[in-house]
């Protein structure tokens, strides 16, 4: 080792940081202008003074030395040695007493400890992360006094009481909810387990939509529509909402129709992005259609296989004043990215036909196989398909697309493919293809969807529907589920099990009011009763009394609201809905219905984005959780 690598401490200096600081040597001498640390042989700048020695040993690891000459010897302050003791006595000193260890109850130990727990479950971190190098030296430099406690009591003891806290809270939040949505979804782990997931969804009292994660739970069955059901009517019942009159969304798949029927969920709304993708996919499915898909997917992976190809294409973009775009490549369970594809490939068709036409480019095979028919075909499928992209890119894009807006879409596109004498014959089959699959998707549930919109304010005016009396017709439907949904406050008001016995009632309570002097008693009925005496207050005031006018019905009460909430103002399309009903408050047999409406999500895509979190923990954790850490894990991602 060399002179300019060991450290020499000075003999001649008294002070005790002495023993923790040196010097190096420059041509033979000691270099005074740095003090260096054995410890970390940090440089500390030594201007005569150890004032700045000390103050590096104290600040980087927790040993004090004492600045006086006549002080004692120094004190370390540290983990291992927690109590520092001066030479009186054994007495604490301050700065010891600021650096010994957080004890384990203390509120600051506490609040840190469930900081980490609150980390590993957001960032979906392993277990492990607690024992990492990194994550050991940042807690130190944040905290000195702490001390990490071991994976297990997270594992076995915060997370754990994390959920249970957690869960109790939205147990409580569910019992209080008006209607509850459910939906669930099937997905495999990496490590080949099979799991369904449970998703919940309702309306609050301050009109916010919550979701919560249920379950995440193992399911080994075959997953038939049968054992669905079983799963479902237990998950309702382990969370006490089978009274909320669970509505259920689920993909179209046939297994989840039958475990809607089977667990006698109503409604039971089918996806619609699930709907608009299978029915896209079979329009192109048209043979022409799909082998110029074909072309272009080749063409793509050309591009993508050939780096040279990806630089020359590169080059032409410039040259041409076009955008430096890659070409996308189509997932096959995605039919918008076929779309893209296409997009793509018909925005840099002028840079791709050059390119391939490059003497830089060796093969060139794939130009060959777009034909002039293909390439008039290819804007035409665009402009087909295109409405398709933007209802799905609305359904991601909306924070909580409720059932409200399936109507509307499915109007909209079906006006969108109807036949049309200047299409091409391949854009006419593909219009075929899709209205075969997509028109009946959604008819057994017309009239509720149809309900769900005209108690959306952006859609009230039920613009979709071409007949007046059909408009009619659905908010006569609405008057009649309000009576039913206020059955018991009917007869309540009236006092009589139907609505003709309580006219006749009230009818006659204003006659007896008008007539003054006769009581609304037994008087008119029965001749040998004997008349009521008239009490004082009856005497004195009476005919200072006008006439009651006669109370209303449920049902009238709710053609007065749908005649006030049809008569106002349209929402704009970027209004928010669920905020526009809470300030209706003379509405509040319409808010009542439009709550259980709007609660139900129009799409399963909220549960699916379960599964990249899911596989997120599972590739984290590095090895095969427990299942109930798995399900822990994903309910406090979700819910937290």
């Amino acid at each position: 080792m060399s002179d300019a690598e060991i450290i020499y401490s000075p003999l001649s200096f008294k002070s005790k940081v002495w023993k923790h600081y040196g010097f190096y040597k420059k041509d033979g001498r000691l270099d005074k202008t740095d003090a260096i640390c054995k410890m970390c042989r940090a440089s500390v700048k030594y201007p005569g003074s150890t004032t700045n020695l000390i103050s590096h040993l104290k600040r980087r690891h927790g040993v004090v030395v004492e600045a006086s000459a006549s002080a004692p010897a120094f004190s370390v302050s540290c983990s291992d040695s927690p109590v520092a003791t001066s030479s009186k006595s054994g007495e604490k000193s301050i700065e010891s007493f600021f650096h010994a260890p957080l004890a384990n109850n203390s509120a600051r130990c506490t609040a840190i400890t469930d900081a980490i727990a609150l980390f590993i479950c957001k960032d979906i971190q392993p277990y492990s992360v607690t024992e990492n190098e990194g994550f050991k030296h940042l807690l130190h430099v944040l905290e000195p006094r702490y001390k990490i406690p071991n994976r297990k009591l997270f594992s076995d003891k915060q997370i754990p009481a994390l959920y249970d806290k957690v869960r109790r809270e939205i147990e409580e939040s569910l019992h209080k909810a008006h209607r509850v949505a459910v939906t669930v979804d099937g997905w495999t782990s990496c490590a080949t387990a099979s799991y369904v997931t449970v998703t919940a969804h309702y309306i609050d009292d301050g009109w916010v939509l919550k979701n919560h994660v249920l379950q995440t739970r193992v399911f080994n069955e075959a997953h038939t529509g049968n054992n669905l059901a079983i799963l479902l009517q237990d998950v309702c019942r382990e969370w006490k909402i089978e009274e909320k009159s669970p509505a259920l969304v689920t993909d179209n798949a046939r297994n989840m129709i039958l475990a809607g029927a089977g667990a006698k969920m109503d409604p039971h709304v089918r996806c619609i992005a699930h709907t608009l993708n299978l029915a896209s996919q079979k329009a192109f499915k048209v043979d022409t259609v799909s082998e110029l898909v074909v072309k272009v997917r080749k063409l793509v992976s050309f591009f993508h296989k050939s780096p040279k190809a990806t630089d020359v294409l590169r080059e032409i973009q410039t040259q041409l004043h076009l955008p430096n775009h890659k070409l996308i490549h189509d997932v096959s369970t995605r039919w918008n990215s076929t779309l893209d594809m296409l997009e793509r490939f018909w925005e840099q068709q002028p840079a791709v036909l050059n390119t391939l036409l490059s003497r830089k480019i060796k093969r060139r095979e794939a130009m060959a196989s777009l034909t002039e028919d293909d390439m008039t075909l290819i804007p035409e499928i665009i402009k087909l398909m295109s409405p398709l992209k933007v209802a799905t890119t609305l359904l991601s894009e909306e924070k909580n697309p409720t059932i409200s807006i399936i109507s509307p879409i499915q109007a909209k596109l079906q006006r969108q493919f109807q036949p049309d004498e200047s299409d091409l014959e391949v854009i006419s089959h593909m219009k075929d293809r899709f209205r075969q699959d997509f028109d009946g998707r959604y008819t057994y549930l017309e009239g509720t969807l149809h309900c769900a919109s005209a108690l959306d304010p952006r859609f009230k005016d039920l613009a979709f529907l071409d007949d007046s009396d059909a408009k009619d017709m659905v908010f006569m439907k609405i008057t009649t589920e309000v009576v039913q949904m206020n059955g018991e406050e009917e007869v309540s008001d009236t006092a009589m099990p139907n609505e003709d016995q309580a006219t006749g009632t009230l009818e006659e309570d204003q006659t007896a009011e008008t007539e003054g002097d006769k009581s609304p008693s037994k008087e008119d009925k029965t001749d040998d009763a004997p008349p009521k005496k008239k009490t004082a207050m009856d005497q004195m005031f009476g005919d200072f009394l006008s006439a009651r006018p006669p109370a209303k019905t449920i049902r009238e009460k709710a053609k007065d609201e749908i005649l006030k909430y049809r008569e106002r103002d349209t929402l704009g399309l970027d209004g928010d809905v669920l905020q526009w009903w809470r300030l209706q408050v003379d509405l509040p047999l319409l808010s009542a219905l439009a709550k259980r409406y709007l609660s139900i999500p129009a799409t399963s895509v909220p549960a699916e984005r379960v599964f990249s979190t899911a596989g997120d923990i599972v590739t984290a954790q590095r090895s095969l959780l427990h299942p109930d850490h798995v399900d822990q894990l994903i309910f406090l991602k979700k819910n937290l």
